[in-house]
């Protein structure tokens, strides 16, 4: 353990993306503020991903990752990185934690000049060469449990997970303009990787046998995907397909019966935000990135080859094709409505 000798030390937190993984780090900057009330803390974050850090109140100045701007060679990106990195020198952190464990997060680590550089030690691409504090941990233990080890490492107690967040806009664009019920579950279908998509008809045809409308969610790049499963929807899905903002999306699930989701960022807010999950699993392992909690409820199949973490589906795909919406159904009725429908 790190014995730190400031009572309000300045600590970054460098967790760019992805959205699930920031949720899963919202449990670190609790523990860090409940040990050092008084500390300064930063956030190293994606652009775009930092409108769901914005205001928050624990959190004193968010730098903002130009992760896409950045890739296109050029003086003036170089010009932008080296103000970006002379930027975080001069804040003089004592202490910069790296979630992330990649080559970028590791460089921007060394870059930063805390005094303690606290990472994982079987971090990716190289990251851990920029660490002077390596903590071990089992990467086969849940993402929120890996993270909060870097918490206990400088002297934080840890009584029970929180998420703190940013200040939430009680009504979303979709009560706004009208198109949200007054009881609904919410659907995401679609998901980053294509591997980890439960087909999108599917998802159409259980809202149909659910006995109240689902909300189909998804970025504006999900729009086919969530339009498919509308149409399977019998009438009884809502396309909010590029219609809610990540704040309007923590307001939705709050209200929301339950969500039926793929392994999806909405999934990790919705378990945050004790929403009950019908999380449908394929090449990813739940035991790392699932639904944190015990209400939740993962469906998946156990295979030989699974799981694999492919991108992309293989040639039979079984942890996937073999779900049926029957299954789903079964485990939404046993779970929510007291039995079979």
């Amino acid at each position: 353990m790190l014995r730190l000798d400031k009572k309000n030390p300045k600590i970054l937190i460098i967790k760019p993306s992805a959205f699930g993984d920031i949720i899963h780090s919202l449990p670190v900057l609790a523990a860090i503020k409940k040990r050092f009330p008084h500390a300064s803390v930063h956030w190293v974050v994606a652009e775009g991903l930092h409108r769901f850090l914005a205001g928050h109140p624990l959190i004193d100045r968010l730098w903002i990752f130009r992760k896409e701007a950045w890739k296109r060679p050029g003086a003036a990106t170089l010009s932008e990185v080296f103000s970006f990195v002379a930027g975080l020198r001069r804040e003089r952190f004592d202490v910069s934690i790296d979630l992330s464990g990649l080559l970028r997060s590791g460089v921007i680590t060394g870059l930063a000049g805390a005094r303690y550089k606290i990472g994982f030690k079987e971090s990716d691409e190289g990251s851990p060469f920029f660490y002077n504090h390596k903590i071990s941990v089992d990467m086969e233990t849940h993402a929120i449990e890996r993270y909060l080890q870097t918490a206990r490492y400088i002297g934080c107690p840890v009584d029970k997970v929180e998420y703190p967040m940013a200040p939430v806009n009680g009504k979303t664009r979709l009560e706004e303009e009208g198109l949200l019920p007054p009881e609904y579950c919410v659907m995401a279908p679609s998901a980053g990787k294509e591997a980890n998509r439960w087909p999108a008809e599917r998802f159409g045809r259980l809202a149909a046998r659910l006995p109240l409308p689902s909300v189909m969610i998804g970025g504006p790049g999900d729009a086919a995907v969530v339009a498919e499963a509308v149409r399977h929807a019998r009438g009884k899905g809502v396309d909010a397909a590029g219609k809610t903002s990540l704040m309007d999306l923590v307001a939705l699930l709050d209200k929301a019966c339950f969500l039926v989701t793929n392994d999806t960022g909405p999934m990790h807010l919705a378990a945050a935000r004790n929403t009950p999950v019908f999380a449908i699993f394929g090449p990813a392992n739940p035991a790392r990135t699932g639904p944190y909690g015990a209400i939740h409820t993962v469906i998946r199949r156990d295979l030989d080859c699974s799981p694999c973490y492919r991108w992309k589906p293989c040639s039979h795909w079984r942890c996937m094709e073999e779900i049926g919406v029957e299954e789903v159904f079964a485990a939404i009725s046993a779970g929510m409505f007291g039995g079979p429908a």
